[in-house]
């Protein structure tokens, strides 16, 4: 089994930052779509778009967009896993590739609304970058607003950045930290993936895996954290982690290939929890056939659906 940790200080030669007036101030990890409609454009303010799957190289995209490629080298193409953080030299280069200054602003969005931009929002977080939020709705929601679109161009070509990782520890851990997480009453791993799955009486999408959940893991689709599109109001999210996690001083999150565990996540931190971790093999690691231990059905005590889901199914092949 893997113990999945960030990699050390990254290396390489750092871009000359280039100069200007500072980047807006963000209000908090989530902007809507008005807050960056009136900063469209500014100095510094950088946008990424992270869709996945089939989503990803929409025709349209924000302008002025970059392509945070979660299927392509913003993921590890060595891990046996997929969407696997790259280790920091690997990280430092993409993300250098896409223009990136330490001293800029980032919105990240997806082509789904809320769904795999929170990786992208987690993963640099955890690589040292604090000044990074979430677009709310997404593209749909900043379409559905009548703002400004533009044709989707093949590759980012700008200049480089001068972006170096460094990693922050913790924030991303491995199935041995989770092993050891499910029989710690003072941490709580939360499952993102849909009832179904969790349950073990809907399929896995991807082949050879094991249905089912980690005993004690305890449900949250990803989609009961938003409505309409968006993420929830702070109060009905707090509410949401006080009747999932009740008490648990560290939450852990897993999903299907730690994409949609970020969407928890934010959700988590919106809330006020600040002590969160991504388990980022998720089910795509703990799901193989193995000595990880895989129980079915629902956890004794659980509560059932409080909340509706939304947004895409948690099924395809992708969170």
């Amino acid at each position: 089994m893997s113990t999945r940790s960030v990699p050390g200080p990254a290396l390489g030669d750092p871009q000359e930052p280039r100069s200007g007036p500072p980047a807006p101030r963000l209000p908090g990890p989530l902007v809507d779509v008005g807050w960056l409609a009136q900063w469209l454009g500014a100095p510094r303010l950088v946008l990424l778009d992270a869709s996945v799957g089939a989503h990803r190289g929409a025709a349209e995209r924000l302008p002025g967009a970059r392509p945070f490629d979660l299927d392509g080298e913003l993921s590890d193409p060595s891990a046996p896993v997929p969407h696997t953080l790259p280790g920091a030299d690997a990280f430092t280069a993409a993300v250098r590739g896409l223009g990136l200054d330490d001293e800029d602003t980032v919105i990240v969005y997806d082509a789904a609304g809320v769904y795999s931009a929170a990786r992208a929002w987690w993963m640099l977080r955890a690589m040292g970058f604090g000044r990074v939020a979430v677009l709310d709705g997404g593209l749909p929601a900043w379409r559905g607003a009548g703002l400004p679109l533009e044709p989707q161009p093949a590759a980012y070509e700008g200049p480089r950045g001068s972006f170096t990782a460094r990693p922050r520890a913790g924030m991303f851990v491995g199935s041995a930290e989770v092993l050891d997480a499910l029989s710690d009453p003072a941490v709580v791993v939360l499952d993102a993936r849909t009832r179904g799955r969790s349950a073990g009486t809907a399929p896995e999408p991807r082949p050879g895996l094991r249905g089912g959940h980690m005993p004690g893991a305890v449900k949250l689709p990803f989609g009961d954290l938003r409505r309409d599109g968006l993420m929830r109001p702070a109060n009905e999210l707090r509410a949401a982690f006080s009747t999932s996690a009740g008490h648990g001083q560290r939450l852990y999150f897993s999903c299907g290939s730690g994409v949609t565990a970020c969407v928890l996540a934010l959700g988590a931190y919106l809330a006020g929890h600040r002590d969160l971790a991504v388990y980022d093999g998720s089910w795509s690691e703990w799901g193989l056939p193995s000595a990880l231990p895989v129980v079915t059905g629902d956890e004794p005590g659980e509560v059932p659906d409080a909340v509706p889901a939304d947004g895409p199914a948690e099924g395809s092949a992708t969170p």
